[in-house]
């Protein structure tokens, strides 16, 4: 009995403290949109080149706490695209994306922060006017600016590349899409 005992006050002062830890990381929220071009694919018959997107993140800081070196964080996404058809031939597309992505700032505090990221997402295709969709994996890498306000708020404008590869539809190969994306956005 005793060592129950033992054992739930430590593991109660055990939790308390991490707990403790948890609330001190800092997070950040960020809103992005921007364009998004297509510009290479294979094993599509759908033709689509323009469209648009946004993104929701919410993101823990991992390193740089106390300002000796750069900051980095672990960022959760979802976001989603819509690419419209070139013609009357084709079919809208859209994406919804989710997964994870990690942020590394290039200098220690600085009003314009130069910044590199990569991702790793799910991303679930639906092609307009077709019954079902299809998920695949998104590979993305990013590079931006954050700029510094008086505020809480930094605004921020990148550039990404994006390549997503998913099973077919009624093609008999992989599906495989290369995107640029020019994306501005808001953190917090």
């Amino acid at each position: 009995m005793i060592k129950k005992i033992i054992f739930l006050v430590l593991l109660s002062v055990f939790t308390i403290n991490i707990n403790a830890q948890f609330k001190k990381v800092p997070k950040q929220y960020s809103f992005e949109a921007g364009y998004r071009n297509l510009f290479g694919q294979s094993n599509l018959m759908n033709k689509t080149m323009h469209g648009y997107g946004f993104l929701f993140d919410y993101a823990w800081q991992l390193s740089g706490f106390d300002g000796t070196k750069a900051a980095s964080y672990i960022t959760v996404p979802m976001g989603y695209t819509i690419l419209q058809p070139v013609d009357q031939f084709n079919k809208g597309m859209s994406m919804l994306n989710y997964g994870w992505t990690v942020r590394h700032e290039l200098k220690k505090k600085s009003d314009i922060m130069p910044f590199v990221g990569y991702g790793l997402f799910l991303n679930d295709l639906k092609i307009r006017e077709r019954d079902g969709s299809v998920f695949g994996h998104q590979t993305q890498f990013e590079f931006g600016y954050d700029f510094k306000t008086d505020t809480r708020i930094r605004y921020f404008a990148k550039i990404q590349y994006s390549y997503t590869s998913y099973p077919q539809f009624d093609e008999k190969e992989r599906i495989r899409l290369h995107y640029a994306d020019l994306r501005i956005g808001i953190r917090f």
